[in-house]
C-alpha cells in the first residue's frame, strides 16, 4: 500500500491509497503510529483514496482512535468515500472518529 505523507502547518495528513486490508492496514498503524509521535497526536487520515476496509482495517482506525483517545483526542478522517462510511455505520463504529468532508477542515478543526 501506498501512504502520502503531507504536512500541512503542524498537522500531518496520512493519505493511504488502496483497500484497508490485512498488511496494508497493519503498515498503515505503523505509519500512523511513528506520525503520532512526531505530530502528537495532530495528524488526519485523508481517507479519500481508501477504497474499502476489512475486519483488520476496521480494527486498526479503532486502535489508532484508543491510541489517540488516551491522550484526549480522537481520530480526524477526512473525505471518507460512501463504502467506508456505511461500513463504518453498519458496524456502529461511527461515533469513535470525527469526521470531516475534506483534508483542510480536518487540518484546521486543530485551531
Amino acid at each position: 500500500m501506498q501512504i502520502n505523507e503531507q504536512r500541512q502547518g503542524a498537522v500531518i495528513v496520512l493519505k493511504p491509497v488502496g483497500p484497508l486490508v490485512q498488511k496494508d492496514a497493519d503498515q498503515l498503524k505503523a505509519r500512523a503510529a511513528d506520525v503520532l509521535r512526531k505530530s502528537l497526536g495532530r495528524f488526519v487520515i485523508d481517507a479519500s483514496a481508501i477504497a474499502y476496509a476489512d475486519s483488520r482495517g476496521l480494527e486498526v482506525l479503532v486502535e489508532l482512535t484508543e491510541e489517540l483517545g488516551a491522550g484526549g483526542q480522537a481520530l480526524k478522517i477526512s473525505a471518507a468515500n460512501e463504502t467506508l462510511r456505511e461500513v463504518l455505520e453498519l458496524t456502529e463504529l461511527t461515533p469513535l472518529f470525527e469526521y470531516h468532508e475534506d483534508v483542510n477542515s480536518a487540518v484546521r478543526s486543530f485551531l
